[in-house]
């Protein structure tokens, strides 16, 4: 058996990500001989992670409260890693400095760069040719611990917030998997962060361009704003306004046509993209 540092490892979060970290860490457990369990911390009306539990015999808590999940883990008195995988709960700093306790946290951006909430979109807004995934220790601060992986993906021309999100779990996952020996035996190296002059760091009630475009923008801006605020079902972001004939208007639906595709349906706006392709923008007035 390999030796690992932790007896205990505790993972908290939702999701598909969450769901495969928890099959991993549980079938490694025997090889590195620690004992495991899960806390579900955002309740979701059908989770994956509790049938991830139940199926593969996973210790389950149900702890929607933040005061429950921080009494809980103040309460643990073994060497414990707790991996934080897509996960809203931000650890106190008494949890993070308790000797026995190990935290580590994936976060879906190159950091440092876009710390905080909705990265994703906040790297497709900014304009970034590429976008990634990272791993790191926590601190008391804000996405601002030790790195310990980093994994890259293009951000392609056409490519919508919820597309890119998607892509960001798959290499989340791979770079857990290829560090994971690292950590859960001490010896993983780590980077650590340079941060810029006046840090920022993304609130999840920030939206790109506070919400609002103007017509005479650059068609290839708004289509880049609209792009990066579509998670499709999810209403991560309102929907995105703007001022037309002295009225507020709001995009509910958005597309890149080829021009024979053109329709007035006196709902539609069209504004020209490069390479003969024009931005079909559907609209209500407010």
């Amino acid at each position: 058996m390999t030796k690992g540092i932790f007896e205990r490892i505790v993972i908290i979060g939702y999701g598909k990500i969450t769901g495969e970290v928890l099959s991993f860490v549980n079938s490694q457990k025997e090889k590195y001989g620690y004992q495991m369990e899960f806390i579900e911390y955002e309740v979701h009306p059908v989770s994956i992670t509790h049938k991830i539990c139940t199926n593969e015999g996973i210790p389950y808590s149900l702890l929607p409260e933040k005061a429950k999940v921080t009494e809980k883990l103040m309460a643990l008195t073994e060497k414990t890693l707790i991996i934080s995988a897509s996960n809203n709960y931000l650890f106190p700093a008494d949890i993070v400095h308790k000797e026995n306790i190990t935290v580590i946290n994936f976060h879906n951006a190159l950091l440092p760069k876009f710390p905080g909430r909705n990265a994703p979109s906040w790297a497709m807004f900014e304009g970034e040719t590429e976008a990634g995934i990272t791993w790191h220790y926590v601190t008391p601060g804000v996405d601002d611990g030790a790195i310990i992986i980093q994994k890259k993906t293009q951000i392609l021309p056409d490519m919508k917030a919820y597309e890119l999100a998607g892509e960001l779990m798959k290499i989340a996952f791979e770079g857990f998997t290829e560090s994971f020996e690292g950590v859960v035996t001490g010896t993983a190296e780590v980077t650590h962060q340079v941060f810029p002059p006046n840090r920022k760091i993304y609130l999840s009630k920030m939206v790109p361009a506070e919400g609002k475009f103007s017509l005479t923008d650059n068609p290839e801006d708004i289509y880049r704003l609209l792009r990066s605020t579509d998670y499709g079902l999810n209403d991560i972001f309102p929907h995105m306004q703007t001022e037309y004939n002295g009225k507020t208007i709001e995009i509910t639906r958005y597309r890149k046509i080829t021009a024979d595709k053109k329709e007035e349906d006196g709902k539609s706006l069209y504004l020209p993209l490069p390479e003969g392709f024009l931005l079909k923008l559907k609209y209500k007035e407010l």
